[in-house]
């Protein structure tokens, strides 16, 4: 049997040329016919909005429901939200976000108009007046100037060996062996320095008033500024004597003495007494009076005593320069074997 002149086409083939020019198979077009009808129905009728209606009714419903709150609850608080933070905190994008947005002038704008608000200024205002960053400014300037002392101490100290050794070599005397806890002589008169200064201080207001009733009482001539100096020189040494006296007694160290960090003691301990205090205060005079020489004893003697320290059996001795313990070192520690 010969060949026909032409092949008979594939169906398959037949299809796809009709498809692309167009034509759709029958059941095809009238599905879409009656889909578009419908559709150009539910327009003209209303059917369609009132479905969308009911549709986003429906969907707010479930959004403000319960178990869709749950939901998001449980989302929120699963792992998935934190691992997703991370993520997006770890992006490069992110921390180039920030950083322009830090470095914009938005943010710069933002902090001017808080810092100048009324709001701010009152939170400075309410947080200055606070007790406890006034307790936490005063206990700063005390530390300050308790390190001060402590250092300044620190230093007299030191010239006291200083001075002890030039003196000794200047008299020939033997050099100190080894270190003493007793207070030099450099020590003892910065100590003496000071309380003048502050007995002066003190008494400065006082004798003024005294000198001018003693004018006042012996007149205005030439003989009434006499009585005058000697009432207020006699009033100046017994302002003076009271207060050695009563500091040693009482505390063991006057404010000159504490300044530097000396201290006196006796041989029954801490405190001298009445007794000795005064015992010690006329000791001090009659070692001054024949030009000093009862306080040679302090650069001299190994045990750096004056006169008036044997007179009144009592020493002159460094106190502890260690810086003292925060407050929060002295809690109490758990005790041991307790969980």
């Amino acid at each position: 049997m010969g060949e026909s002149s032409g092949s008979v086409p594939d169906p398959a083939e037949r299809r796809d040329e009709s498809t692309r020019r167009g034509w759709r198979p029958l059941p095809a077009r009238l599905l879409g016919r009656g889909a578009r009808g419908a559709q150009r129905v539910a327009r003209a009728t209303g059917i369609e909005g009132a479905a969308e209606a009911v549709a986003e009714e429906a969907i707010v419903r479930a959004i403000e429901s319960q178990a869709a709150e749950r939901a998001l609850v449980r989302v929120l608080q699963g792992p998935m939200v934190e691992e997703a933070v991370e993520e997006a905190m770890r992006s490069p994008a992110v921390e180039r976000a920030l950083n322009e947005a830090i470095d914009s002038e938005m943010i710069d704008r933002v902090w001017e108009r808080l810092l100048a608000s009324d709001e701010a200024q009152k939170l400075v205002e309410r947080i200055a007046e606070a007790p406890e960053v006034r307790s936490a400014i005063t206990a700063q300037g005390v530390g300050l100037i308790d390190d001060m002392r402590r250092e300044a101490a620190k230093a007299t100290h030191r010239l006291d060996n200083g001075f002890e050794r030039v003196a000794r070599r200047i008299f020939f005397r033997k050099a100190r062996e080894g270190k003493t806890d007793r207070a030099g002589a450099v020590s003892r008169a910065i100590a003496m320095a000071i309380d003048g200064a502050i007995i002066n201080a003190a008494f400065l207001a006082l004798s003024g008033v005294i000198t001018l009733v003693a004018s006042l009482a012996f007149g205005a001539g030439g003989d009434a500024s006499a009585p005058a100096i000697v009432i207020g020189a006699g009033a100046w040494a017994v302002a003076g004597s009271l207060y050695l006296v009563s500091f040693w007694a009482l505390a063991g160290q006057t404010p000159g003495m504490r300044f530097v960090r000396i201290q006196l003691n006796s041989e029954e301990g801490r405190r001298i007494g009445l007794r000795r205090a005064v015992r010690r205060l006329v000791g001090l005079v009659l070692s001054i009076l024949p030009l000093g020489l009862g306080l040679l004893g302090v650069v001299f003697s190994d045990d750096r005593r004056g006169w008036q320290d044997r007179f009144a059996g009592t020493e002159v001795v460094y106190a502890d320069t260690s810086p003292a313990a925060a407050p929060w070192a002295s809690a109490a520690q758990p005790a041991e074997g307790l969980a």
